[in-house]
């Protein structure tokens, strides 16, 4: 069974991944920042007897990354998948959003995927076999207001990925990207505070979407169980969305014109709140109504 490098274990899409593979008989290497702060998935693998082996990984160091490789190497001899999944997400004004925090989305989603794929590229091209499976979102291609920081990582992820593809091709090295709708996970709990007063429109729109479409509770293993189709070929396909609202997003998307798109923003909220509700199916008009912000508990 394949040797399997997951980084961004600690909750969420790693976590249902880590699980959703190893009870598959994979042998399973899920990685995480600090893992002493997130016991719960070596309590899985302990209760179940599932083969999770948890290691330190930060996917911005360097050193980190590549002790985490280099143990993996030393115990199995080979890397047959790397799941690239760790990651971040801030949303705001391009004005108002801190520097800090356009550098951290890019640095986590593009720059650490980067990161772990130049350090298991080696192996795989040496053996002229490998899967690199890059969890990027809907957001790598639907770009919206107050998204631009994690739009513009998830991009270039996609991007990255496609030009990566073709130089791997020639030696049996499949890329395959996944692309999650709006997934149940703790990123919208973590994600930065916004100004009390913003000097844009629309925010609540946006922040009303996200908290409808939570409702539909769709959980983190979706991803996981698509990953695992790519895992065992019962896939081929390059792009891979997952979630029920994945297909429909981006369909929206690709039938509306740039134009279109960009001045969409401009309709009244009524016309939004109608096209929401009866285009997409979310029950946006609560949160649109109610005093203040919509929060993500």
């Amino acid at each position: 069974m394949p040797v399997i490098l997951i980084t961004g274990c600690s909750t969420g899409i790693g976590f249902a991944t880590a699980e959703t593979l190893a009870r598959k008989g994979n042998t399973v290497y899920a990685t995480m920042r600090n893992p002493d702060k997130a016991p719960e998935l070596q309590k899985l693998a302990e209760a179940e007897n599932l083969s999770i082996t948890i290691l330190p990984l930060d996917v911005l160091d360097d050193q980190s990354v590549e002790t985490a490789v280099n143990k993996i190497i030393a115990n199995e001899g080979v890397i047959d998948v790397l799941v690239n999944n760790a990651g971040v997400g801030s949303f705001g004004s391009v004005e108002e959003l801190p520097m800090e925090l356009l550098r951290n989305d890019m640095e986590t989603n593009y720059f650490g995927t980067v990161r772990c794929i130049k350090a298991v590229l080696p192996y795989m091209r040496e053996r002229k076999s490998g899967t690199i499976i890059n969890v990027t979102s809907v957001a790598g291609k639907v770009y919206s207001n107050f998204h631009g920081a994690y739009c513009a990582s998830k991009a270039a992820v996609e991007a990255f990925s496609e030009s990566l593809a073709q130089e791997t091709k020639p030696f049996n090295i499949r890329i395959a990207l996944v692309e999650p709708g709006v997934i149940e996970t703790p990123i919208f709990r973590k994600a930065n505070a916004y100004p009390e007063n913003m000097l844009y429109p629309n925010l609540k729109r946006f922040m009303s979407l996200f908290a409808a479409s939570l409702e539909n509770h769709v959980a983190p293993s979706v991803v996981g169980q698509v990953i695992d189709d790519i895992v065992t070929a019962k896939t081929n396909g390059f792009r891979n969305p997952a979630g029920p609202d994945a297909l429909p997003l981006l369909s929206w998307r690709a039938t509306a014109s740039d134009e279109d798109w960009v001045n969409s923003v401009n309709i009244d909220d009524e016309t939004w709140i109608n096209f929401m509700e009866q285009g997409m199916g979310l029950n946006v008009r609560k949160y649109m109504e109610t005093k203040g912000m919509p929060q993500f508990n």
